[in-house]
């Protein structure tokens, strides 16, 4: 299942599965460096934006803010939530904006949705491009040898009549430039429930990955040194 498939199936659950993600303290990081190392300017970008939890938040900061998302469906979500930012449909390894950004932000490890390494450097020279001069790129990554396939994140969450459990893990085989991460959603129908069964749908995506030079959780920042002639 390629990725686009995976987070549009995946849109209408997306915001359960990312209940506790503090998405305020990571917004406030990425803005607190924009501030220390920016050009100061205001205008925004979120790469995978999702359904924009953190362009609400750069909203509220004072930003014009654009989201960029492969998955419309996704993005229909991000416009409710975000009723005063752009939203562009787009691969983020090819960008075409009609205007240059100040700050770019790629959050929870998406820069990963670059499938290979030649995919991943298209990427970040299209972010070039669209950041102004002093504009700055931030963005998270996995180091594919810190990775613990036994390792994973699993919360529970009720949500109206129903019960969620939600599961993610990275894996990688020890061979190639790839990873996977690998979600699980079980939610029990109420006979189920009942009869304590519960009812399980893998999905697993490939992910590209990193040399060991990038340490897992945390963020990069990849600065426009151009200057204006």
């Amino acid at each position: 299942m390629s990725s686009n498939a995976l987070y549009t199936d995946l849109s209408g659950y997306y915001d359960l599965m990312c209940a506790d993600i503090d998405y305020r303290e990571q917004s406030d990081y990425v803005r607190r460096l924009h501030q220390l190392f920016g050009n100061q300017g205001k205008d925004y970008l979120d790469l995978a934006c999702g359904t924009g939890p953190h362009l609400r938040y750069f909203i509220d900061y004072g930003y014009t803010a654009t989201g960029v998302d492969i998955n419309q469906p996704m993005l229909d979500i991000a416009q409710e939530r975000c009723p005063e930012a752009q939203f562009v449909q787009q691969d983020i390894g090819s960008l075409k904006l009609p205007a240059q950004m100040d700050l770019i932000s790629c959050f929870l490890y998406s820069i990963h949705y670059n499938q290979s390494l030649n995919a991943l450097t298209e990427c970040i020279a299209s972010v070039h491009k669209a950041l102004k001069p002093g504009g700055m790129f931030c963005f998270n990554a996995v180091d594919k040898t810190q990775i613990d396939n036994r390792a994973g994140i699993k919360h529970k969450i009720t949500h109206g009549d129903s019960d969620f459990s939600f599961q993610s893990s990275w894996y990688y085989s020890g061979e190639g430039d790839q990873q996977k991460l690998q979600l699980c959603i079980e939610k029990p129908p109420m006979a189920q429930r009942k009869s304590g069964t519960i009812s399980t749908r893998w999905w697993h995506s490939p992910f590209s990955t990193y040399s060991s030079c990038l340490n897992p959780c945390l963020s990069y920042i990849f600065l426009n040194t151009t200057t204006k002639k």
